[in-house]
């Protein structure tokens, strides 16, 4: 199994669910481990609403035992293509950190999730940041996810009274390709997670930008059909 050193045994997790592909996967990883799954997905205001639905159907999906939506309005601060004025690049992935990074986003997001995995008695956080096809964003590289394990110790009643959550970012070392395959050894209808910056209005994927791209050519990769319904080829 991709990055789960331990059998949940029916213990509580609290997964954080966007409605992506690499969410879906981990959410159904550790379901496979036998964890009880609580899933969180953040409605930050994003520029479009279609992961919120993918959230939705995969945590009906994978049998989460609870799903909160939370909202959270990012585009007060802005800042990113996702939550401001500014245009998805359609040109192809470069070197740099694009401009659809969200601010800290995913050291919120933890923040959040952490939080929900105090109150209801969970030890077992899993997030489906991935190193290799995401390198340019600092928020889901490996020293940032085992830093913000050593926080939650810190941070939290439960930390500190001994009680040491664990981040368990399973596909953090893992290509495209195998996180498809990893889809697909799971048995997951993967069209029914979403994963496009900038859909058209008709509510297709635009097929351009840097998360379409990686994601169709993964799926190509692993020789696997990609079901999503694209406005480019």
């Amino acid at each position: 199994m991709a990055g789960i050193e331990e059998q949940g045994n029916g213990r509580k997790a609290v997964v954080l669910l966007s409605g992506g592909l690499d969410s879906m996967v981990t959410a159904a990883l550790a379901r496979e481990a036998g964890y009880s799954l609580n899933a969180l997905t953040i409605d930050y205001n994003q520029r479009h609403r279609r992961e919120l639905d993918s959230a939705h159907e995969i945590a009906r999906l994978l049998d989460a035992a609870r799903h909160v939506v939370l909202p959270l309005d990012l585009r007060q601060f802005g800042g990113s293509a996702l939550t401001d004025d500014i245009e998805v690049p359609k040109t192809g992935l470069g070197n740099s950190i694009p401009v659809t990074y969200v601010p800290a986003r995913n050291l919120v997001f933890l923040s959040l999730t952490l939080a929900w995995a105090e109150a209801i008695g969970a030890q077992d956080i899993f997030i489906g940041v991935n190193a290799l096809d995401y390198s340019g964003y600092p928020d889901c590289r490996p020293e940032f996810i085992s830093a913000f394990e050593h926080v939650a110790e810190l941070a939290t009643k439960s930390g500190v009274e001994g009680d040491r959550f664990r981040i368990h970012a399973p596909l953090q070392h893992l290509s495209k390709r195998e996180i498809a395959m990893e889809a697909w050894r799971l048995g997951l209808p993967t069209e029914m997670s979403w994963s496009c910056y900038d859909p058209d209005p008709s509510g297709l994927a635009c097929g351009r930008c840097d998360s379409c791209r990686l994601r169709k050519a993964g799926f190509a990769d692993a020789g696997l059909v990609d079901k999503t319904l694209y406005v480019a080829s």
